[in-house]
């Protein structure tokens, strides 16, 4: 490390133009969620703190900052679905995300058709090449090292039932690059897409 490096305490401030934490903790999955609220409406949105946290059972998570739509509809269900956001569906990815009332349907409003689940009762984007259909494990409330509860949620759900696109499978094994998964960046705007031609192998020591 540089003895000229930036540094900074993030309770002061990082004294650049723009907060470079998610650019640095990048790229990062795309927590695209749909759920269900009590009264029966869909939602449908993308989270940028998304990814997995155990092999067996798998667990899946995502957090939102804020109390959202998302949190309080899996918290009355119970269940809720992740689906893979590609390059194919990266613009009705990001019209997901509007900022509308909890009775409107992201799914109209993205132009996406709500799929039926096969284990869980909330729907799926049948546009989309992979999809975790989810149960609620657990709902925690973040909290700062001091103990003080933050206005972030985490979600974790175990993965009860999987769907893959065949067309992303090569004599059964899965071909990351080939969905061309896009990534959260840094940034008001960044993204990243998964390439082939960025692959490369490296096992673990004996």
């Amino acid at each position: 490390m540089p003895t000229d490096a930036h540094f900074y305490e993030p309770s002061r401030g990082h004294g650049l133009p723009h907060d470079p934490f998610n650019a640095i903790v990048g790229p990062r999955p795309i927590g695209w969620i749909s759920s269900r609220s009590a009264a029966g409406h869909l939602n449908l949105a993308p989270y940028s703190f998304f990814n997995g946290f155990n092999y067996t059972p798998p667990i899946v998570g995502f957090a939102s900052v804020g109390y959202k739509d998302s949190v309080r509809n899996i918290e009355a269900t119970g269940e809720f679905c992740w689906q893979l956001a590609t390059r194919a569906l990266a613009e009705p990815m990001n019209a997901s995300c509007a900022a509308v009332a909890p009775e409107v349907d992201e799914f109209e409003l993205a132009g996406l058709t709500p799929a039926e689940s096969r284990v869980v009762s909330v729907p799926h984007v049948k546009e989309a090449q992979v999809v975790f259909e989810c149960r609620l494990t657990q709902t925690l409330q973040l909290q700062s090292a001091a103990g003080d509860k933050l206005e972030t949620w985490m979600v974790l759900g175990e993965v009860v039932g999987v769907h893959i696109d065949p067309t992303l499978l090569e004599d059964g094994v899965y071909q990351t690059a080939a969905a061309r998964p896009i990534l959260r960046g840094g940034g008001p705007a960044d993204y990243f897409e998964i390439s082939q031609g960025q692959n490369f192998k490296m096992y673990r020591p004996s």
